[in-house]
């Protein structure tokens, strides 16, 4: 349905625009504070393609200006639609993104309209479109590869924040990835045991136990390693984030498992030394289609005959995973550069091919994830001000709140799923044989 826009319509959008823009820092953020240039032929293509797909969804989109647009449903309110056209022209999804940082475009129920477009993804660009995707799709760029160099900056620029940010938001054990749950809805006061569920599982799953010899790749906050190490294991954790490493460190040592645990500032591709037991959880995402095979094999050369290895990983179809490889996103340029979603199939595709590993056992719980994701964004909504005060911004603040919804609902669409592995490796366990740790010299 199209409506005439009134010139009170127009003075309102430049108003609500100006006011946007004022409150966006320029300097810290170039890319939001400003629509970008296009033609006005790109700019016309793009509003054709957008204003089609929306109208086709599940949604009720209302402009400035009284248009309307979609089927019913949550709703979408487009403030700006001159920049947000011309956003998504020049930029695609990044530019779906950034102009919900600017405040072009809002949603009462951010979620629910988000999960909309994530159920209908592979629908919203037409086929014709779809196969010219190279042509219209920003490309990762070169510095973002996860080389061991690459990885750690792209690590860096996401934990390395601030640990207190994250504090704010996480429960008690700071864990980051989903949690399982017991039932639903989830609750706040249910998350650090549902989170310990979580960790027990993959410890189970790896066979865990007194003097089992672990190696955890992705260390976060420490958590995984302590309850391991209350199980009597030994650990060597590694991570690529310093501030995570200061703060894991501190919470071993308060848990009195320094002298179980030795936290290591290190690339996966630098461990040496053999394991009973390999564990790591969502970090395969970090990983980069390009060095799957790499990580992959670590897990394998790291375990010993018999090992056991337990691994938590965030998935895409497959269909999606193909089409979009190689695609620069909103995600990548703002939350985790260089990382990649992998697909069910091509994880063990690369394990079949690349390691000697057989999978054991995968268990999927993508409702789980969509609840720890919204007891998060609810947390950080309500500690805004808190935010606030470590010197993050209201585009930050924006970012953030996108970020967490857009995650919460590819997984509430399904377009998203976590799954719980099982690699194990032929022949018997080996011994308690000294293990090398990563910077030199032997843990016994």
């Amino acid at each position: 349905m199209n409506f005439p826009v009134t010139h009170r319509a127009h003075a309102e959008r430049r108003s609500a625009t100006a006011a946007d823009s004022a409150a966006v820092d320029a300097a810290r953020w170039p890319d939001v504070a400003s629509a970008p240039r296009s033609s006005r032929a790109r700019t016309a293509v793009s509003q054709a393609v957008v204003r089609g797909a929306l109208d086709r969804l599940p949604l009720h989109v209302r402009l400035a200006g009284g248009s309307q647009l979609g089927r019913g449903g949550p709703l979408l309110r487009i403030h700006d639609p001159e920049a947000f056209y011309r956003r998504i022209g020049v930029s695609g999804l990044v530019g779906f993104g950034e102009s919900y940082m600017a405040g072009e475009w809002d949603a009462p129920d951010l979620v629910a309209a988000l999960s909309v477009l994530a159920g209908h993804a592979a629908e919203l660009i037409p086929r014709p479109l779809q196969r010219l995707r190279g042509l219209w799709a920003p490309r990762h760029p070169a510095s973002e590869r996860n080389t061991p160099v690459g990885a750690r900056d792209n690590i860096s620029r996401h934990y390395d924040l601030s640990n207190d940010l994250f504090t704010l938001f996480l429960d008690e054990s700071l864990s980051y990835s989903s949690a399982v749950f017991r039932g639903f809805p989830a609750t706040w006061r249910h998350l650090e045991a549902a989170q310990h569920a979580k960790i027990d599982r993959l410890l189970d799953l790896a066979e865990v136990t007194s003097g089992t010899r672990l190696l955890e790749i992705g260390t976060g906050w420490g958590e995984l390693a302590i309850r391991a190490a209350a199980r009597g294991a030994r650990v060597t954790t590694l991570t690529l984030s310093a501030e995570q490493l200061d703060l894991a460190r501190e919470r071993i040592r308060a848990a009195g498992s320094a002298d179980r645990v030795s936290v290591e500032l290190c690339d996966y591709r630098e461990a040496r030394g053999t394991y009973d037991a390999v564990v790591s959880v969502e970090m395969v995402e970090a990983v980069g289609e390009e060095f799957w095979p790499v990580y992959f094999g670590t897990l394998d050369e790291r375990l010993v005959p018999g090992g056991r290895a337990a691994l938590q990983a965030i998935t895409m179809p497959h269909d999606r995973m193909l089409a979009s490889r190689g695609t620069f996103t909103w995600i990548h340029k703002y939350i985790f550069p260089g990382g990649q979603l992998p697909s069910v199939e091509a994880i063990e595709e690369t394990v079949r091919d690349r390691t000697g590993l057989r999978a054991a056992r995968r268990d999927g719980f993508g409702a789980h994830y969509a609840e720890t994701l919204r007891l998060w964004r609810e947390r950080f909504t309500e500690r805004a001000d808190e935010v606030d005060e470590l010197g993050f911004d209201a585009t930050f603040r924006r970012m953030w709140t996108f970020y967490l919804a857009y995650s919460e609902a590819g997984f509430r669409a399904g377009y998203l799923d976590v799954q719980q592995y099982l690699f194990t490796k032929d022949g018997p366990r080996g011994g308690s044989a000294a293990v090398p740790r990563p910077g030199g010299g032997a843990e016994r």
